[in-house]
């Protein structure tokens, strides 16, 4: 062997050996405070469901299965052929695998999953909500969704023999709301200009009642999606292991790439920086340059969330509230200012298994396509990117990553009753009582 290739076999060699110490793949190699944010990832570390006070019957599981029940009812739009599950479906970690939700007609951005969402202060990219009750009820009146109008959902509660009862032993005495002259067919603050203006010539009373029925709605409807949690996945059997320093078992559950992988997303990644505790986000808001959807102006995002949420009627500090002290510190002490400028909400990426496209207008068809994003870190169409460098990985890192994100993957704790429709349909409310 001449001394030229010798020399570059010795190089090669400590390179090698360099390469191992500096980017370690065992699993017992983790310093303290790596092992801090690990633990703080894992899905043991998920707190209890925090109360939302500001839904009386969050808790109560006679309005789960009230909620169970309409979540998958079709006649909850005006078509009759979309329920809330056309767009968070079950089999797709309740989102619906398509670039933007598709209702009635097209909506304007891609569908969050519901999973754990019950853990976050705000609903929505922008964050235009901050109860998932709230959340709930936006869809039910959007043209593109389910297309329905406030009225016709109120009446529709009081004419279901099944539904009122359950109503009224939930909320008390239900309006039949059979006089057209006080109750039109179609009225409601959002639509076409005729149910617009049907919504205006009622009385404040009058709207005040269907208002109340409205808001009952989604309040039973985030009954049943505060039980929609996310299990135990292999990163936080890995994890677990790790912590017990069983470092045989850990390596036989994370293959080497993972555990790069892993590396690289708590260090020089910096995903942690948003994609943070036990559900892999910090519920907050960031602008990271994505690409507007084609042929559409840049999302103007939290910036216009702020104004939105500020201004519901639904909201915490609203008169549907049931929280007596309107103690809403989110919202009293909102941020504000031009750094939400094209800011979205830090999805979660625990689930991403099947929920392809990504992003808020479902830009990227892979994950891989996310991950080339946030490397490059382009300039962005509207306000700030705050991923201000490019990270400047390999492509061998990129994989890593991915490989790793697809080890948070796991079934969901929820019974698997509540996944599917009720057997016996509306009547099963009753049954599972």
């Amino acid at each position: 062997m001449s001394k030229a290739i010798k020399m570059i076999a010795t190089i090669a060699a400590i390179l090698a050996i360099t390469w191992f110490y500096v980017n370690p793949t065992d699993a017992g190699s983790w310093t303290k405070s790596e092992l801090r944010i690990l633990e703080e990832l894992s899905i043991y570390s998920l707190p209890p469901l925090p109360p939302d006070v500001s839904n009386a019957v969050a808790q109560n599981i006679d309005a789960a299965r009230f909620g169970h029940s309409l979540f998958f009812d079709k006649r909850m739009s005006a078509n009759r052929l979309v329920s809330c599950a056309t767009c968070h479906s079950p089999e797709k970690q309740f989102s619906d695998g398509l670039p933007k939700g598709r209702g009635i007609g097209l909506s304007d951005r891609n569908t969050r999953t519901i999973v754990g969402s019950a853990y976050s202060p705000w609903q929505y990219w922008d964050g235009r909500k901050d109860s998932q009750w709230s959340q709930a009820l936006s869809p039910l009146e959007d043209p593109d969704e389910h297309g329905g109008n406030r009225m016709y959902y109120a009446r529709f509660i009081s004419e279901d023999p099944e539904y009122r009862r359950v109503y009224e032993s939930l909320f008390g005495s239900l309006s039949h709301f059979n006089d057209k002259k006080r109750f039109p067919d179609a009225a409601g603050p959002i639509g076409n200009p005729a149910v617009f203006s049907a919504w205006e010539n009622m009385t404040t009373k009058d709207r005040h009642m269907v208002n109340i029925v409205f808001a009952n709605i989604g309040k039973v409807l985030a009954a049943y999606q505060r039980l929609i949690i996310p299990g135990e996945s292999k990163f936080d059997y890995y994890v677990e292991a790790v912590l017990q320093n069983n470092n045989d078992k850990a390596e036989t559950i994370f293959t080497k790439q993972e555990i790069r992988g892993l590396r690289l997303f708590i260090n020089e990644a910096k995903c942690t920086d948003c994609h943070n505790g036990p559900l892999f986000t910090n519920n907050e808001f960031h602008n990271t340059g994505n690409l507007s959807f084609p042929g559409e102006m840049p999302d103007r995002g939290r910036i216009n969330g702020v104004r939105k949420v500020l201004a519901d009627p639904f909201n915490c500090l609203g008169p549907y509230s049931d929280d007596p002290t309107r103690n809403c510190p989110e919202l009293t002490f909102v941020r504000k200012g031009a750094e939400l400028i094209g800011a979205m909400r830090t999805p979660t990426l625990r689930n991403l298994e099947g929920t392809a496209p990504f992003g808020h207008k479902g830009q990227f068809q892979t994950l891989g396509q996310v991950l080339e994003q946030y490397n490059d870190s382009p300039l962005a169409m509207i306000g700030h990117n705050e991923v201000e460098n490019p990270l400047g990985l390999s492509t061998s890192e990129l994989e890593s990553i991915e490989a790793f994100l697809n080890t948070l993957n796991s079934p969901l704790t929820t019974s698997p009753e509540w996944l599917n429709p009720p057997r016996l349909g509306i009547s099963s409310i009753a049954v599972l009582q």
